[in-house]
Parts: structure tokens; C-alpha cells; sequence
């Protein structure tokens, strides 16, 4: 792999372009983005030059899409007539049935759907970080059986391993799945939560640690979740109907007696979640 082309040189973008750095690589980064960000990513160190989509991507032994998903999804039938053939093009989008069934009409280069669990609250290139992948799992979601077994897409794993990110396979529907779960309940309870105290007197001046935890999330801006609103609204929604299922259990056992078993159960989770992490 001697050049890589990152589309969308933000927090992600950028963050993929500094570990690869740290982690040996030796090629050429090109960066596509708007002049500023091009600025401010050569500043950073995370690329090593800016060019248009149509100036890098005929160069590109990978095309990483690190954009919005209404960008990604604007950007993948473009290059299907500028990517070489034999190229790994891949992507970095939070949702992804949409975004595989959009890779999976791409025409000589190759489409391998991704996903790095990891981010900040905070965006751009400004706080992109080596070390935002390490230890995070990166969800790998071909969009044809045979795009991992490709030449380029297991030189790409190799190079996920290098920068400590721990790659996991699953299909895009499974992605979407699951990431309803464990990723945008948690946003939208968040918001929710903060939505509803946002009127309540004295709430803020009372707050402490717990509240500021919970509340984290809620910081996230919309025009991200827009689209994935958008691009996975069923499956979200039906983790907010698991959701409200288990916070109804719980109202009616707090109304009858003490809810000792949901915190319980609630700990338990807890627990193995963080035995995960450290373990990994």
C-alpha cells in the first residue's frame, strides 16, 4: 500500500491519518477536504497533501471515506469511474446497510464497509489523536463475501491491527443491529434525559458527577445524527420500544416495592462491560 487517499479530514479522518504515521506507514496520505481543513491536516502532520477527489482517487491503493453518511453515500458513485481497479475503497460511516448496498455497485475497485467504535464529542481535524482507535473494536461489514479475502482488504486489516484497533466482522444488517443497541440508544436516552430536565429549576445548580456522565452524549450535534437518524430509524426504534419496555418494568417494581433485582441485573451488565474493555 503506497498511498491512501482520506476523503473527510476531520476527527476520524485525521485521527487515521496520524496513526498510520505512528505505526510505520511510509507511503503517501492525500487528503480531500475543503481548503481549511486541507490546512489545518497539513499542520497536524495527518496528511501529507491535499488534492480533489478527482485528482487522488486514480492514484488511491485505498480511498478511506471518512465523511458524514450523506457525503459517503454522495461520494461512492463518483468513484466508480475514478477509482484504478484493484483499490480497497472503505469507509468510516456509523450506519451501514445503506452505505454496503451503495459499495456493493461500485465497478473495479473494491468495497469494504467499516466502522471504528471511537470518537470524541469535540470534531475536526484540530482533535484528531494517534491513539483514538487503540483498543476500540473497528466493525468490518463487506459488502460481497469476498471483499476480505482481497489482497488490499487484508493489507488494510494488518494495518488496523498496527495503529491497536481490534477488527470484527459481521454482516451490515448484524451492524445495524447491534449498534442501535450499544451506540444510538445511548445518544438517544442521553438527549432524552437532557430534554427533559432541560426546564426543571435548580436542576443544573444541583448536578453532580452522575448527571454530567449521563448527560455526555447529549453534546453531540445534530446534523451528525441527522443522517443517522436517518439510515437506521427502524432499528433504532425498535431499541427505544426495548428500552421503554425495561423503564416501565421498573416504574411499576419501584411503585410495588424496591426495584433490588433490576439493579442487580443492571450491575451485572455493567461489570462485564467494563471487564471487556480492560481485557482488551
Amino acid at each position: 500500500m503506497e498511498t491512501v487517499v482520506i476523503a473527510g479530514v476531520g476527527l476520524i479522518g485525521g485521527s487515521f491519518g496520524l496513526a498510520l504515521k505512528r505505526a510505520g506507514f511510509r507511503g503517501r496520505i492525500v487528503g480531500v477536504s475543503s481548503p481549511q481543513t486541507i490546512e489545518k491536516a497539513l499542520r497536524r502532520g495527518a496528511i501529507d497533501e491535499g488534492a480533489s477527489l478527482e485528482e487522488a482517487a486514480p492514484r488511491a491503493d485505498l480511498v478511506y471515506l471518512a465523511g458524514p453518511i450523506r457525503t459517503i453515500l454522495d461520494t461512492l458513485p463518483k468513484l466508480g469511474g475514478l477509482a484504478r481497479g484493484g483499490a480497497l475503497v472503505t469507509d468510516a460511516g456509523s450506519t451501514k446497510r445503506r452505505i454496503c448496498e451503495a459499495g456493493s455497485r461500485l465497478r473495479g475497485a473494491l468495497f469494504l464497509g467499516g466502522h471504528p467504535m471511537a470518537g470524541k464529542e469535540k470534531r475536526g481535524v484540530e482533535e484528531a489523536d494517534a491513539d483514538l482507535f487503540r483498543g476500540r473494536p473497528y466493525l468490518l461489514t463487506p459488502a460481497r463475501p469476498e471483499a476480505l479475502s482481497a489482497p488490499g482488504a487484508r493489507e488494510f486489516v494488518r494495518w488496523l491491527e498496527r495503529i491497536g484497533a481490534e477488527p470484527r466482522v459481521m454482516t451490515p444488517q448484524e451492524h445495524d443491529r447491534t449498534v442501535a443497541l450499544s451506540s444510538h440508544l445511548p445518544q438517544m436516552v442521553s438527549t432524552a434525559l437532557s430534554s427533559a430536565l432541560a426546564g426543571g429549576s435548580g436542576v443544573a445548580e444541583a448536578a453532580g458527577p452522575g448527571l454530567l456522565d449521563m448527560t455526555r452524549l447529549a453534546l453531540s450535534g445534530w446534523d451528525i445524527w441527522q443522517d443517522i437518524l436517518e439510515t437506521n430509524r427502524d432499528e433504532i426504534v425498535r431499541a427505544i420500544g426495548l428500552f421503554e419496555e425495561r423503564l416501565r418494568s421498573l416504574k411499576a417494581d419501584l411503585e410495588n416495592g424496591l426495584p433490588e433485582e433490576d439493579f442487580r441485573r443492571g450491575a451485572e451488565f455493567a461489570r462485564r462491560l467494563r471487564a471487556g474493555r480492560t481485557g482488551s
